[in-house]
């Protein structure tokens, strides 16, 4: 019964606005906790070990990367080790670029809820508050001669409190939302690298750019010999 007797006081205050801003801000907390389960079993900013491995591979120890790769935990950890197992597939790096771009997407799964309450909670607010201004002066209107200004100041305070709900559930999710999509940018960001890392690794670009460099000199020997000549 208590539940009731709070529902129905926040209906007699605010009004169904302030009640549907309270839902949302109670689904809205449990989409930001459930993100933050999902980054922290997925290891997002943790890539201590992923790093290590790709060191270890751009180096050329392609054992010692696969070992190390294989105690991370990190979302990526699969991918970059089927990158790894799968060199010199036709049309790798595509197919890499999908399941990476896939990985991703389910990390920014629940993004556009967050974006939508940030941007119509204080819509809602506004709204109430409109809603609440009307009833205020029809109850001025049907006072008719005696006005009482308390009736006109009780309910001008009572509409803007929609707005003053609407803004407080708007702000906390749209700072939660920028944090959220700074830390998926930086993913992106940390997953191009880690799949060029794996597909051109540096060994690879040494020894191509020595190879150009002892054929450059190998045709200037030529040319150089049949000027002798």
């Amino acid at each position: 019964m208590k539940s009731f007797d709070v529902i129905r006081e926040i209906l007699a205050l605010g009004g169904p606005v302030v009640l549907i801003l309270i839902a949302v801000s109670v689904l809205t907390l449990g989409v930001t906790l459930y993100k933050l389960w999902q980054f922290a079993v997925c290891g997002v900013g943790r890539h201590r070990v992923l790093s290590d491995a790709l060191e270890a591979w751009d180096a050329g120890e392609r054992q010692a990367a696969q070992r190390r790769i294989s105690e991370s935990r990190s979302y990526l950890a699969p991918l970059l080790r089927a990158a790894m197992q799968a060199q010199g597939q036709p049309d790798l790096e595509g197919r890499l670029e999908a399941e990476a771009g896939l990985a991703l997407a389910g990390l920014e799964r629940g993004f556009r809820f967050l974006d939508t309450v940030a941007q119509l909670a204080p819509l809602l607010g506004l709204f109430g508050t409109v809603l609440g201004m009307i009833e205020a002066f029809q109850n001025l209107q049907g006072a008719g001669s005696s006005v009482d200004p308390s009736l006109l100041a009780g309910g001008i305070w009572v509409a803007l409190l929609t707005t003053a709900v609407g803004l407080a559930v708007a702000m906390p999710t749209s700072m939660v939302l920028a944090w959220f999509e700074s830390r998926t940018a930086r993913e992106r960001v940390f997953a191009d690298k880690a799949l060029q890392t794996v597909l051109v690794p540096g060994q690879a670009e040494s020894q191509a750019g020595s190879q150009s460099t002892g054929q450059v000199r190998a045709a200037e020997a030529q040319v150089a010999t049949s000027f002798d000549a």
